[in-house]
């Protein structure tokens, strides 16, 4: 595909982007960026701590920009041009599935002692040119899956009885749940992302594993409670840390953490009680037949996406965290257009959420779906 070559390579700009038909048909369309600003060199000097958290705007519509997009020159510009299709949030990589985070602090030195910090970018610069442009910025952190920590630390990695790292599905190791210092790690980083600008921290992996023979796991210091217990007390200790310094905090959960249990520690009525926002992962190919008694809940993106997030709201009641929903942006199962985009979006204003997050690993979305209602 023409858009994803182009993402990889790191084309100049302007960018190409693949705008959907209601008809279903793909057209590529482009748009103008921004010229890219070159990014100023980090130095030791920080920005008044923010007391007031930024407002949130009424409805969230953004999308997800990892860190190795936002290196590119002048691309994490080109995504904060999709503001003239309606967007208003960028959610950028903070902390990644692979244990790296994107740019240097002082306020996350564990992070540079085994060289998880690079420089895929300024955060301060990043948080700035946002703020000029009315865009709100979240700060993914992945917690608890991070093969860095796990090999720099080995004492901190989940294992097996043996003694052999620990690994998920997809070769992965985690580190434990239970240990405060891998609480400080990851909410140091947080915290040099707060400093730096960022209107609100994200976890995501903020859970027991749910993949590979879960069964096996030894967990460092591991206590006698429940899990969700363990989640919580974590975001409490995230939460009590980050909210004096003006951010708000939020989780990445599952989305059927409100129909089933998953037996991972993500409870959202729990959770709902302790951050101010859960984001709920409702992608519709990733539940399986028979799902809310859907035979293909991917064929019925809309009823899909409705139903989970019925779901959450019973769960988390009136008067607890905003919810969000990510919204599949991708095609997997079945090729996804802009009309099953559009149901889904649909779905998140009927049930009247607090907005949406488009999801697509290459970085790549659908531009008309960003339209305000």
């Amino acid at each position: 595909m023409l858009i994803a070559a182009l993402l990889l390579a790191g084309a100049a700009a302007p960018i190409a982007v693949f705008v959907v038909g209601g008809d279903g048909s793909r057209a590529a369309s482009r748009f103008e960026a921004p010229a890219a600003t070159k990014l100023p060199v980090s130095g030791p000097v920080q920005p008044k701590r923010k007391r007031v958290p930024r407002r949130v705007p009424k409805e969230i519509r953004g999308v997800h920009v990892t860190m190795a997009l936002a290196s590119l020159p002048g691309r994490l510009e080109q995504y904060y041009g999709l503001r003239q299709y309606g967007l208003n949030t960028i959610e950028l990589d903070v902390k990644d599935e692979s244990g790296q985070v994107g740019f240097v602090s002082r306020h996350a030195p564990g992070a540079a002692a085994i060289g998880a910090a690079r420089r895929y970018y300024d955060p301060v610069y990043a948080a700035r040119t946002a703020h000029g442009l009315g865009i709100y910025l979240i700060g993914r952190v992945v917690v608890f899956e991070d093969p860095l920590l796990a090999k720099a630390r080995p004492e901190l990695a989940l294992r097996h009885a043996d003694g052999r790292l620990w690994l998920n599905s997809a070769g992965l190791s985690w580190v434990s749940q239970y240990d405060r210092e891998v609480w400080k790690y990851a909410v140091d980083v947080a915290e040099s992302a707060a400093r730096a600008g960022f209107d609100e921290i994200q976890f995501d992996y903020v859970r027991f594993p749910s993949d590979g023979d879960v069964t096996s796991i030894v967990y460092p210091g591991r206590r006698i409670e429940p899990k969700a217990t363990t989640i919580r007390r974590f975001l409490q200790y995230a939460t009590a840390r980050l909210r004096p310094l003006g951010v708000w905090v939020s989780a990445d959960v599952f989305g059927l953490a409100a129909t089933h249990e998953l037996h991972i520690g993500q409870n959202p009525a729990a959770l709902g009680r302790t951050v101010d926002a859960i984001y709920p992962m409702v992608y519709p190919s990733h539940y399986r037949s028979g799902e809310f008694n859907l035979p293909d809940p991917e064929a019925a993106p809309g009823e899909t996406v409705g139903l989970s997030l019925a779901d959450f709201q019973r769960s988390v009641g009136p008067g607890g965290a905003r919810i969000v929903p990510w919204i599949q942006d991708f095609s997997l199962g079945r090729t996804y257009t802009l009309f099953e985009v559009g149901q889904q979006i649909a779905a998140a204003r009927a049930a009247g959420v607090g907005g949406f997050l488009l999801w697509n690993a290459g970085g790549v979305y659908t531009t008309e779906a960003l339209r305000p209602r």
